[in-house]
C-alpha cells in the first residue's frame, strides 16, 4: 500500500504541484521562467512574478490567477504551504527501489507525457533530480523536487489530465453498475444453505514442512504438505496453492486446513524473490519492487513440485492436480497450464498504459510481460482445473476461441477490488480464456483484493500484525466472513469437479450477511452487454 501511495503522490505532483511549486517560501530567481498550461487548443503562460505576487497576497491585482488557484483547491495560502511541504518521499531507500523497478519507471514515463520539462517527455530530468535529492535528504517534499528542476518551462497538458480523470470515473461507474445489473437479472434473493465448512478454531489437521532443493534457485523451496487425517478417501485431485506477489504460505493456512479437513491433499509454497521477505527487503531499501520478471521462476517452482510428486519425494495419494492461487499466483497457474499469450499484447498495452487513471493496477504486471520471455509449454499432465482468487490476465488474451482452453476455471473476485477489478479481470478473463462448461466466476459484494489474505491478529481484530498491516478500508467487508464463504464455494466447486458436474449459476445469493453471485459464461456475456 505504501507503494501505491507513493505513485499516487507522483501523479498529484504532476497535476497540481507543477503549477504551484515556486517561490512561496523562497522568492528568488530560479531556472524556470514560466509555466505553460495547455487546454482546449489554448496555451496560457504564467510567469514566476505573477505567482510571487499571489504568494504575497496580491489577489486583487491578479484576480485571474487567484481564480485558477481557487479552482485547484488552494483558496488560502496555508493550504498551498501544507501541500508543498508534505513529504513526497519519506523513505529514500524504498523510493529508490520503486523508481528503479519496471512499474515505477513506466508510471513516471506516462506522467511525463502530460507534464513536459522543456518539451522533454522522457521523464529523465525528473528522475535524475529526484535521485540527486534522495542522495542529499532523508525526506523529499513536493516543493523540494519542483524547486530543484533546472528547466525553463514546465508544460502541463490539462486536456490529458481531464481525459485521465474521465476514464477513471467511467471505470468506477462500470463497477457500480455491475451490481445493479446483477439485481435486475434476478430480483429474488436466495439464501445459500449448507453445513459450516470449517469452524474457525479447528486445528486437528496439521501439515508437514518440506524443504525441496531445485535447480533453478540458489535456495530451496519451503513447502507445507497438508494431508487429510484419514488417507482412506476417494478424492481424485490434490491442490497446489500459491500466494500472490508479496504473499506467503502463512496467509493461506486457513484455506489449506479447510481443504485438507474435507479430504483433499494440499501443497502450499513460498516463492523466493516475490514473497513477504522480498517485500520486506523492498521496504528496507535493499531490493527493487518485484514484478512480472518473477513469473518464469514461479512456473519453474510449479514444475519442480510436480516432478517431486511424481518421483515420490512428496507423498500425495491423488493423481490429478488443481492449481490454485491468489492474484499473481492465479496468473502463474494459468500461464503454467500452457496457454500462450497472443501477439497483440503490445498493441493493447500501448493503449492501456496511456490511461494513468490506473483503475486496474494489474495492467502494469500484465504489460511487463512484453519484455519477458516465457518458454513454450505443452501444458501440465493430469491438470484438472484452475482456481484463481482475485485473478487477472485479461490483457494477455483476445476474446476468441483460438486462445481458449477447455480446462475448468473457477475465478473469484470482489466488488471492492481496484487492483484486479472484477468486471475486466475475472469476468473478462473467463470470456477470453475458458471454453469449459464447468467454468464459473464467484463475485462477492464488498470483498477486496486482500480479503483472502489472513494475517496474524486478524482473527480478533480488523488490523493484521504482519508486514501487510491491512485495515478495514483495504480488506473491505469483514475478511473472515469472506474467507469462510470462499472456502465453502471452492470446496463446492471441487466436489462438482470430482463428479464432472458444473455448479449451477445463480445471482443474488446470501450467506449470513454476505451477498454474492455465481456466474457462468451466458450471464457474464449479458452483464457485459449491459455495461457496454
Amino acid at each position: 500500500m505504501r507503494t501505491i501511495s507513493f505513485i499516487k503522490k507522483l501523479v498529484v505532483l504532476g497535476t497540481v504541484g507543477s503549477l504551484l511549486a515556486p517561490y512561496y517560501f523562497y522568492p528568488r530567481l530560479q531556472a524556470a521562467e514560466r509555466f505553460e498550461i495547455h487546454f482546449d487548443g489554448m496555451s496560457i503562460p504564467i510567469s514566476i512574478k505573477e505567482l510571487i505576487d499571489w504568494s504575497k497576497g496580491a489577489e486583487e491585482k491578479n484576480s485571474e490567477l487567484a481564480s485558477w488557484l481557487n479552482l485547484l483547491g488552494f483558496k488560502e495560502r496555508k493550504g498551498l504551504a501544507k501541500f508543498l511541504n508534505t513529504p513526497l518521499v519519506r523513505d529514500k531507500s524504498m523510493a529508490r527501489q520503486i523508481l528503479r523497478s519496471w512499474s515505477g519507471r513506466k508510471l513516471l514515463d506516462e506522467v511525463s507525457d502530460l507534464i513536459l520539462m522543456d518539451e522533454d517527455s522522457s521523464g529523465e530530468s525528473v528522475l535524475d533530480t529526484l535521485e540527486n535529492l534522495l542522495n542529499e535528504k532523508d525526506e523529499v517534499t513536493t516543493f523540494d523536487l519542483l524547486n530543484a528542476l533546472s528547466v525553463k518551462a514546465i508544460h502541463i497538458d490539462l486536456d490529458g489530465w481531464i481525459e485521465v480523470a474521465n476514464n477513471w470515473r467511467s471505470e468506477l461507474k462500470k463497477q457500480q453498475k455491475l451490481i445493479s445489473d446483477l439485481v435486475s437479472i434476478n430480483e429474488l434473493s436466495v439464501k445459500r444453505e449448507g453445513i459450516n465448512v470449517l469452524p474457525l478454531e479447528i486445528k486437528e489437521t496439521e501439515y508437514e514442512l518440506i524443504s525441496l532443493t531445485v535447480s533453478h534457485r540458489n535456495e530451496p523451496l519451503n513447502l507445507e504438505v497438508w494431508n487429510p487425517s484419514s488417507r482412506k478417501n476417494d478424492r481424485k485431485n490434490w491442490v497446489l496453492l500459491m500466494p500472490g506477489l508479496g504473499g506467503d504460505r502463512n496467509h493461506f493456512n486457513w484455506l489449506a486446513r479447510s481443504l485438507s479437513h474435507n479430504g483433499w491433499s494440499v501443497v502450499v509454497l513460498d516463492h523466493p524473490g516475490s514473497d513477504s521477505l522480498a517485500l520486506e527487503e523492498l521496504v528496507k531499501g535493499r531490493l527493487p519492487l518485484p514484478g512480472a520478471e518473477v513469473i518464469p521462476d514461479r512456473i519453474n517452482d510449479i514444475d519442480s513440485i510436480l516432478k517431486a510428486k511424481k518421483s515420490g519425494k512428496i507423498d500425495l495419494a491423488a493423481e490429478n492436480v488443481v492449481l490454485m492461487g491468489h492474484s499473481l499466483g492465479a496468473l502463474t497457474a494459468i500461464l503454467a497450464s500452457g496457454v500462450k499469450i497472443d501477439d497483440q499484447l503490445g498493441n493493447r498495452c500501448e493503449k492501456v498504459l496511456d490511461n494513468l487513471s490506473l483503475s486496474n493496477l494489474s495492467s502494469l504486471l500484465q504489460c511487463q510481460l512484453i519484455d519477458i520471455t516465457l518458454s513454450d509449454r505443452k501444458g501440465i499432465e493430469n491438470l484438472s482445473a484452475i482456481v484463481g482468487m482475485n485473478s487477472f490476465g485479461s490483457f494477455l488474451w483476445q476474446k476468441n476461441l483460438y486462445n481458449q482452453t477447455n480446462i475448468p476455471l473457477f475465478l473469484t473476485g470482489g466488488t471492492f477490488d481496484l487492483v484486479t477489478p472484477s468486471i475486466s479481470e475475472q469476468l473478462g478473463l473467463l470470456l477470453s480464456l475458458s471454453s469449459s462448461p464447468l467454468s464459473r466466476v464467484l463475485l462477492i459484494e464488498g470483498a477486496s483484493h486482500f480479503s483472502p489474505i489472513r494475517v496474524e491478529g486478524q482473527m480478533y481484530q480488523s488490523k493484521g500484525k504482519d508486514l501487510f498491516n491491512l485495515g478495514e478500508s483495504i480488506v473491505g467487508y469483514h475478511p473472515l466472513s469472506v474467507q469462510s464463504l470462499l472456502a465453502f464455494e471452492i470446496i463446492s466447486f471441487l466436489e462438482e469437479l470430482e463428479e464432472n458436474k458444473s455448479i449451477s449459476p445463480n445471482t443474488n445469493l446470501t450467506k449470513g450477511d454476505l451477498k454474492f453471485h455465481i456466474l457462468d459464461r451466458n450471464i457474464i456475456e449479458n452483464l457485459l452487454k449491459l455495461n457496454s
